[in-house]
């Protein structure tokens, strides 16, 4: 074995965990990290940039031409396994993330590679490291709670943003989110009850997240001395990592990310008094320790992910010694049994609920963004007018659309290029009116932008005719816009979208990646700019009409600002006319309802048919823009994007009338259905709605006396 101060260290993958990884090593002063290898060369880049590590590396096997001597594997987690044993055949020692393999079959040949070479392999089981286990861990043994019996455990937690590209691999299989984050779990309550003997899983769908099929989790775990319950969500807010454990004479509990630990002894007192004192006195040991261990946090003297920092010391350290491994292959073996047996259900009920969805079909029109307002009248009129549809929505479309004939339905998300590919594959014609309408900056990054890229590679690369694209109003430069001014196609795209917020931001970039395609490629491609979209099963108090706080509508400005209003069958006339009549050459047609209709007016005539003890009042355009410039101060002093700024209210408040004759003289469009009738249809929807949230209100009341 080479010295300790010798020890020349490599990473194997860059991703989310492999920075704290490297932090671990730098303060191991016998360590060096000379290289890392990723199968994405910017990513592994990226992270060596930032921690000075030498040379970057595409493979495993190009980073061992360097003569490492300690391999840290923190690559996805059915690679562990192969990677690990070509580390230990190369003659270096290997810390491998959890969970340590896919099955026990792969741990037992891992622990014959070790055996082979003389090779250590340590498993990052991290929690058992983290101070705080550690302490409780302690007093459990010390026998201050008597004889532990039950372990309830509940962590939430949250991936990175996707943004588009390939799958992350968290969202590849239904089971990952439990094989990632309940391996913790397992083995924390082995360490206090004793092997598991036999688990049992529940698992569902929130739908926060619609990449993640399965995103809660709950297990019920028999262990040779107690019982444990694992609850892991990925909906919870704030986030949670806490446990408890109950004994025969008292009571453990720990949180992780508050950072503290109280037991509760049974006290010989009646029961009243007992109850009251040892509230009193977890509460001060609480207060006590939270304040103690933010300022060792601040000091730094605790880290983020500190029981990684302190397994990793103790790896190294037990290289140097030649002691014991601080968790061994065999130690984790029952936890990787247990793990993959759960996880596995997840896979399975995964595979069969995508089973309904298809992956090829033979229809030759595609509709992205099916499952919106716009997206579900084309499709329906698409039937109508007697086409087969393919569809391509994030989530499981409504039974309607799930059992016609006439449509397929492709699941998957606009962000990866697969997926789209495969949808748009065979087609002669896509309607692409998918985009984010709602999120964070990341979500209108991967829906709008990257989705919209997809889709125009995939219309080239398979010679799609037509592409029929659904953009925005909102990508015009309203701020210059005065009263009076008339908004023709012609009108300047916004120059700063970026101070409008994500949606305008992602909706210009995606408009210039159809005009870039159809300039550089020759995309046959046409545009449609609609206007305020609005119809059944889409409320119309949106805060561009009115902001309803309580039995309030708050009308921004005096009210008299006109809304660009269309109505949604109009917008699908237009839709159906552009893509029979036009010329696919990148043209761009404003959709916009000629009737000349207020803030005042939507709100009042709603009120008036649907909320009849509501009021309107109005914030005078002094007091918004005295609001936004005080949102950018404080902004630019705490250094963070503004959510509101006096650019952002002045193109939200700009008085635009749009001429649409380019979309009548070209397309022959004109509205038939018309403002005045499409408002009274919004509304009565709206009524039978509402009707119908009270019964049910009503019978659910019922139900439970």
């Amino acid at each position: 074995m080479p010295q300790a101060a010798n020890l020349r260290v490599g990473l194997v993958g860059a991703g989310y965990i492999s920075e704290f990884h490297a932090r671990a090593i730098q303060r191991v002063p016998n360590a060096r990290i000379v290289g890392i290898a990723d199968v994405v060369s910017s990513r592994a880049a990226a992270l060596a940039e930032r921690f000075g590590i030498p040379k970057v590396f595409p493979t495993l096997e190009a980073l061992m031409g360097e003569g490492i001597d300690v391999i840290h594997i923190l690559t996805p987690p059915d690679t562990h396994a192969p990677l690990a044993i070509a580390a230990l055949q190369n003659s270096s020692h290997v810390l491998v993330e959890k969970p340590l393999a896919m099955n026990e079959e792969e741990v037992d040949r891992i622990s014959a590679a070790a055996a082979a070479t003389q090779k250590s392999v340590c498993v990052n089981h991290s929690m058992l490291y983290d101070r705080f286990v550690s302490k409780a861990l302690n007093i459990v043994r010390s026998g201050a709670i008597g004889d532990p019996l039950t372990f309830d455990y509940f962590r939430s937690s949250e991936y990175p943003p996707y943004r588009g590209g390939p799958l992350p691999v968290h969202y590849q299989d239904g089971g990952y989110p439990f094989l990632d984050q309940g391996v913790h779990a397992l083995y924390l309550a082995e360490s206090f009850l004793g092997a598991i003997e036999d688990a049992k899983a529940f698992y569902g769908t929130h739908g926060g997240d619609s990449n993640l099929l399965y995103d809660e989790w709950r297990v019920a775990a028999q262990c040779q001395r107690g019982t444990a319950n694992i609850q892991i969500s990925w909906n919870v807010r704030p986030l949670q990592n806490w446990f408890v454990v109950q004994g025969t004479k008292g009571v453990l509990r720990a949180n992780l990310f508050a950072m503290w630990v109280t037991h509760t002894p049974q006290l010989p007192l009646p029961k009243a008094p007992a109850r009251a004192l040892q509230a009193m006195i977890e509460g001060l040991s609480i207060c006590t320790q939270v304040p103690a261990n933010v300022a060792r946090f601040a000091a730094k003297k605790i880290v983020q992910y500190d029981g990684l920092h302190s397994l990793v010391a103790a790896f190294y350290g037990a290289l140097q010694s030649g002691a014991a491994m601080p968790v061994s292959p065999e130690q984790a073996r029952s936890t990787v049994y247990w793990t993959n047996r759960v996880s596995q259900q997840g896979d399975a009920a995964k595979i069969k609920y995508q089973s309904q969805f298809q992956t090829v079909g033979d229809a030759k029109i595609l509709v992205t963004g099916a499952n919106g307002l716009i997206g579900r009248h084309l499709v329906r009129r698409l039937l109508q007018e007697g086409n087969c549809v393919r569809i391509f929505v994030r989530r499981q479309p409504p039974p309607e659309f799930m059992n016609d004939r006439n449509i397929e339905v492709f699941l998957g998300d606009l962000g990866d290029p697969a997926a789209a590919d495969q949808a748009v594959a065979g087609t002669g014609i896509v309607y692409h009116v998918g985009a984010a309408m709602k999120g964070n900056a990341q979500d209108h990054e991967r829906g709008t932008v990257c989705g919209t890229q997809n889709i125009v590679d995939s219309v080239l690369r398979h010679n799609v005719q037509r592409l029929v694209y659904i953009s925005s109003l909102s990508c015009l430069h309203a701020a210059v816009a005065r009263r009076g001014d008339v908004i023709t196609e012609d009108w300047p795209v916004e120059p700063s979208p970026s101070k409008r917020g994500a949606y305008t931001q992602a909706k210009t970039a995606a408009e210039k990646i159809v005009f870039d395609a159809v300039r550089d490629q020759h995309l046959r491609a046409v545009l449609l700019r609609p206007g305020r979209v609005f119809g059944p099963g889409m409320t119309l108090l949106t805060p561009e009409v009115a902001r309803k706080i309580g039995n309030l509508f708050v009308i921004l400005g005096d009210g008299t600002r006109e809304l660009p209003l269309v109505y949604v069958e109009d917008v699908i006339d237009a839709i159906f006319q552009a893509a029979e009549t036009s010329e696919f050459d990148g043209r761009v047609f404003h959709i916009v309802d000629p009737t000349q209709v207020t803030q005042n007016q939507v709100v009042q005539d709603y009120i008036s048919k649907n909320a009849k003890t509501a009021k309107a009042t109005h914030v005078p355009v002094p007091i918004v823009y005295g609001l936004a410039l005080a949102v950018e101060l404080l902004s630019r002093i705490l250094k963070r994007p503004a959510p509101l700024s006096i650019y952002r209210v002045k193109s939200a408040l700009a008085c635009m009338r749009f001429d649409c004759s380019r979309a009548e003289k070209e397309l022959g469009w004109s509205p038939r259905v018309g403002v005045a009738s499409g408002l009274q249809e919004t509304m009565a929807a709206e009524r039978v709605k509402s009707v119908k949230n009270v019964l049910e209100r009503v019978q659910e009341s019922y139900a439970a006396k």
